[in-house]
């Protein structure tokens, strides 16, 4: 693989990142809507691009492993030392780790966004059925002492 089949995969994968960004970004709007649908889109048009992005990394390390370099930064740095393109390569490397970077960013964010609402639905059911009890307050501002609690279906 030459200089320029390399730049051509960290340009493939900036672009495919950008997507991938793109689709956080759907996902969060879709995960705040409780847009089932779009979710199941927005999954399936994810799957390919990370899949895209695994398949480009493995063949880079590959080229550098070929070349007895460590497939990291540095292993990087040293295959594009004396080459024409080696700055052009790690400045796309730079943007291509920047953007897999607000990736993991957008995908943690939505990943809290779910497990606040995964423990919003929890409670919820927990009350439906009569084993959590919400917090109930008397005339005085204390916690209202409730003798029995009972589920919605037998009230």
């Amino acid at each position: 693989m030459h200089d320029q089949d390399l730049l051509h995969l960290f340009q493939s994968d900036i672009g495919t990142a950008q997507r991938l960004l793109e689709l956080l970004d759907a996902e969060f709007q879709a995960l705040s809507e409780r847009d089932l649908p779009r979710l199941e889109q927005i999954l399936g048009e994810k799957l390919p691009l990370l899949g895209l992005l695994d398949q480009h990394a493995s063949a880079r390390s590959q080229v550098l492993s070929a070349q007895q370099l460590s497939p990291d930064r540095a292993g990087l740095e040293a295959f594009a030392a004396g080459r024409a393109e080696g700055a052009e390569l790690l400045d796309r490397s730079t943007a291509l780790n920047d953007l897999l970077e607000r990736c993991r960013d957008a995908n943690q964010r939505n990943g809290r966004l779910i497990r606040a609402n995964q423990a919003s639905l929890k409670s919820v059911l927990g009350i439906l059925r009569g084993g959590e009890t919400p917090s109930l307050y008397d005339s005085r501002g204390g916690a209202a002492r409730i003798a029995q609690q009972r589920p919605l279906s037998q009230a």
